[in-house]
C-alpha cells in the first residue's frame, strides 16, 4: 500500500517531468511508461536510469485505468490559473472531484503521477492540496508553503537571476541566503508604497492563498464548500483585513481607503508588481494610473460580461438588503434575519454553489477581482493575462485590493446597519466586572507595544526547477513586535466559579485629522486580537495572556512551514494539531507598525458569558488555535456570537462613544504602538 506522505513530494518542483528526484532523501516515483508525456515515452529507459543514479527511495507507481482528464487538461499547462475566473473553477472543481473519488491512497497516487504533467501546475497544486485537505485518508497530511512551491509569487524575479548562481556555484552547505530588496515595486513618490510592508508581506498573502484552500468555492461534493458559516467567515476575515489595513494606513499617516464604489470612475492607484511568472514565462502585467475598467470579452476564458451586469448584480443584492430577505431559485424567500443573514450574503457577494440564486444576484465580488485583473487588456487584443489581483496568493499586493473590499465590507456593513443593536442584556454578564487591564512586554513600558523590522530567511528549494538540488534561501525583511502579555483583572461578585469568554481588540483612538473617532466609525476599525475561554473563581481573578497564544494566529513555522523544524513526535495528537494548518494570520503581523511617537490606541477587552457563547464539541487534533478567521476544520466555528462580536452592529442609542458603550464587564485601556525603524535577522 502507498504512503501517504509521498504524495508530498508530488508538490516539489512543480514544473519538471514528474520522474525526477523530489525530497530532501532523494526519491524517484517509479513511473509507468504509458504515464510518461509524448517527449519522454520514447526515451523512458534513458532519462529514468539518468536521474536513478543518486536515489536513496523509490516510490513504485501502480498502473490504473485513469478517469477522463479531458475537462482538466482543457486549461494550457502554461496558462494563467486564477481562482475568480468561473471557467477555471470549473476545471479545478472537475480535478477535485477526480482526486476526491478515488478508492484508496494507491489509485489517488497513480491518478495524480498521471495527471500532474498533463495539467497546468499550479491548478495541479491547487486540486491536490483541497482534495488532501478534505479526503478523510490523508487529512493529517501537511502542506508545504504554497511560497515554497511558487516561489515566483512572493519574490522580486531579480532575485531568482543571484538565486540561480548561487546555487548552481556553490555547494549545498556553503550557500549563503540571498537578500530581497525590502521595497522594489515603487519609490516614494507614491503615498501608496508606504504599505508596502503590509500589501506584499508573504505571510499575508500566503494566509489568503489557504484560507481559499480550506474554504474552496465549487466541487461537487456540496459538504467541502458547505462548511458552518462560510459566507460568515467571507465577511469576516475580509472586514478584519480592512481594518487592519486601516490602521496600517493611520501609522503611514494616510487615510482610510477609499472604497471602489462607482465602477465608472478610474482607478487612481497603478501597479507595477515586478514579478515574472515561472509557469507562464511572462511578468505579471502592471496596471496605469487612473485606469478604467471596461466591458470584458474574452473568448479563451469563456468570459463575457458588461460592467452594466455588475452594476445589476450590485442592486438586486442592495434591494434584497433592504427587503430583508433574498429570493432563491424556486421562488422562495430566504430570509436575511439576525441568525443567519450574514452568512446567505456572504454565500451570494463570494458567490460559491452556497449561493441561493447565482442567476438573479450574480458573481460580484469575484468579477470584481477579474475586472480589475483585467482592465490593462479587456478583450485579449494584447494576449496578455490577469494582473496580481486576479489570483488569491498575489492578490493582496495591489492597492486596488483594499479599494474593491472596502466597497464590498460597504455592502455587507449595510446589512449590519439595519439589525437591532446590540442591548444591555445582551452585552452584560451579570455579577462579573473587570477592574483592571494592563498589557507589557518584558520588562517594557506598560500600555506600549513595541514594532521593529526583522529579516527571515525562507528555504525555495522545493520550486527552484532544473537546477542543482540544495537549500537555497532568499531572506525577506517583516514588520514584527515585542512579544507581550496580558494581565487582566476580573472580579466574580457570585458564589459559584462560572466560565468566561474573553475577547481582546483594539483600534486607533482618533481619525486621520486627529479628532477622537465616533463609536459607529471606531467599531469599523475594531481588529480582533484574541479570544479565549477563562474559568473565574468567586471573587477576584487575575487573567494572564501571552500574545503568542492569540486565536488569530498563528506561529511563524506554520506560515512558512518549515516542516521539519519544532515537529513534534510522529503519529502523536500534537502532531495532528501541527497539520491542517497553514490557515492563520501571520503572527508577525498580529500587531499594526505604529509611529515612532507612538500610535494612540483603545484597547478593549470584554468578558462575555461562555454559557451563552459555547459551542458543545470536541477541538483535540483539530487545529483550533487559529479559529478567528479560518473556524476549525470539520467543526463548527466555537462562538455561539455573531463574528465580531460586540462591534458588528451599530451601537445602541446614547453609545456615541466607545466609553459610552461599555457594561461592567468591558474595560478599555489607552495604549501606544511605537516602531522603532531597525532592523534585527531572526536567529533559527
Amino acid at each position: 500500500m502507498a504512503d501517504k506522505k509521498n504524495l508530498l513530494l508530488l508538490f516539489d518542483h512543480p514544473t519538471e517531468p514528474v520522474f525526477m528526484d523530489k525530497g530532501k532523501t532523494v526519491t524517484v516515483f517509479d513511473v509507468p511508461d504509458n504515464y510518461l508525456t509524448d517527449r519522454y515515452r520514447p526515451i523512458s529507459n534513458e532519462v529514468q536510469s539518468r536521474v536513478g543514479e543518486k536515489v536513496e527511495q523509490r516510490v513504485p507507481v501502480r498502473e490504473i485505468s485513469i478517469p477522463d482528464l479531458r475537462i482538466p487538461m482543457s486549461l494550457a499547462r502554461d496558462e494563467q490559473f486564477s481562482l475568480f475566473i468561473p471557467k477555471h473553477r470549473r476545471i479545478a472543481g472537475r480535478l477535485i472531484d477526480i482526486f476526491m473519488n478515488m478508492r484508496s491512497v494507491d489509485d489517488l497516487q497513480s491518478v495524480a503521477v498521471y495527471a500532474r504533467d498533463r495539467v497546468n501546475p499550479v491548478m495541479f497544486n491547487y486540486a491536490l492540496s483541497v482534495a488532501l485537505l478534505h479526503r478523510p485518508d490523508t487529512q493529517g497530511l501537511d502542506l508545504p508553503s504554497f511560497a515554497q512551491t511558487f516561489p515566483d509569487r512572493f519574490v522580486d524575479s531579480q532575485v531568482f537571476r543571484e538565486l540561480r548562481e548561487e546555487s548552481f556555484v556553490v555547494q549545498p552547505g556553503s550557500r549563503m541566503p540571498i537578500v530581497i530588496p525590502r521595497d522594489y515595486t515603487a519609490s516614494d513618490l507614491e503615498p501608496e508604497h508606504r504599505l508596502w510592508y503590509f500589501r506584499e508581506d508573504l505571510g499575508i498573502n500566503l494566509h489568503h492563498w489557504h484560507w481559499h484552500l480550506v474554504y474552496p468555492f465549487e466541487a461537487s461534493d456540496r459538504s467541502i464548500v458547505n462548511k458552518d458559516r462560510r459566507g460568515e467567515l467571507f465577511y469576516y476575515m475580509h472586514e478584519q483585513i480592512m481594518a487592519r489595513y486601516n490602521m496600517e494606513r493611520f501609522s503611514n499617516n494616510l487615510a482610510r481607503v477609499q472604497p471602489f464604489n462607482n465602477l465608472r470612475d478610474p482607478i487612481a492607484e497603478g501597479y507595477f508588481p515586478k514579478m515574472d511568472s515561472l509557469v507562464s514565462s511572462r511578468a505579471w502585467p502592471p496596471r496605469f494610473d487612473n485606469t478604467r475598467i471596461n466591458d470584458l470579452n474574452r473568448e479563451q476564458d469563456q468570459i463575457n460580461v458588461e460592467v452594466a451586469d455588475m452594476e445589476r448584480w450590485r442592486d438586486r443584492i442592495f434591494e434584497a438588503i433592504h427587503q430583508g430577505f433574498v429570493m432563491d431559485e424556486r421562488g422562495q424567500r430566504v430570509p436575511l434575519d439576525e441568525a443567519t443573514g450574514i452568512d446567505v450574503l456572504g454565500n451570494i457577494l463570494e458567490s460559491s454553489i452556497l449561493s441561493p440564486n447565482r442567476t438573479l444576484y450574480g458573481d460580484l465580488h469575484n468579477f470584481g477581482h477579474v475586472f480589475i485583473s483585467y482592465s490593462h487588456d479587456t478583450n485579449n487584443k494584447h494576449l496578455e493575462s490577469f494582473g496580481v489581483i486576479g489570483d488569491s496568493s498575489t492578490a493582496m499586493r495591489d492597492p486596488a485590493f483594499y479599494r474593491w473590499h472596502a466597497y464590498i465590507d460597504r455592502i455587507f456593513q449595510e446589512h449590519k446597519s439595519r439589525l437591532p443593536a446590540y442591548t444591555d442584556t445582551q452585552l452584560n454578564y451579570a455579577g462579573i466586572s473587570i477592574t483592571g487591564v494592563q498589557v507589557a512586554a518584558n520588562g517594557n513600558q506598560p500600555n506600549v507595544l513595541n514594532t521593529f523590522w526583522q529579516q527571515s530567511d525562507m528555504d525555495l528549494s522545493r520550486g527552484f526547477d532544473f537546477t542543482p538540488r540544495g537549500n537555497v534561501f532568499a531572506r525577506f525583511t517583516h514588520l514584527t513586535h515585542t512579544p507581550f502579555t496580558y494581565t487582566i483583572n476580573v472580579n466574580n461578585d457570585g458564589g459559584a466559579q462560572r466560565f468566561g469568554y474573553v475577547r481582546i481588540f483594539i483600534a486607533p483612538k482618533n481619525d486621520e485629522r486627529g479628532q477622537p473617532m465616533l463609536m459607529r466609525e471606531q467599531r469599523l476599525m475594531m481588529v480582533e486580537l484574541d479570544k479565549f475561554v477563562v474559568s473565574l473563581n468567586p471573587g477576584p481573578n487575575t487573567i494572564r495572556r501571552r500574545s503568542t497564544e492569540s486565536s488569530v494566529t498563528i506561529p511563524f513555522e506554520r506560515t512558512f512551514r518549515n516542516l521539519d523544524a519544532n515537529r513534534p513526535g510522529a503519529g502523536t495528537a500534537e502532531e495532528l494539531e501541527f497539520n491542517f494548518c497553514g490557515c492563520g494570520w501571520p503572527n508577525h503581523m498580529l500587531i499594526p507598525k505604529g509611529l515612532p511617537e507612538g500610535l494612540r490606541c483603545d484597547l478593549f477587552v470584554m468578558v462575555s458569558n461562555y454559557e451563552n457563547d459555547r459551542i458543545d464539541q470536541e477541538l483535540v487534533g483539530r487545529c483550533s488555535d487559529a479559529a478567528s478567521y479560518c473556524g476549525v476544520r470539520d467543526r463548527r466555528y466555537p462562538d455561539r456570537q455573531s463574528m465580531g462580536y460586540p462591534f458588528d452592529r451599530l451601537p445602541r442609542t446614547g453609545a456615541d462613544r466607545l466609553v459610552n458603550f461599555l457594561t461592567p464587564n468591558m474595560s478599555i485601556v489607552d495604549v501606544s504602538i511605537r516602531h522603532n525603524n531597525e532592523t534585527t535577522i531572526r536567529k533559527a
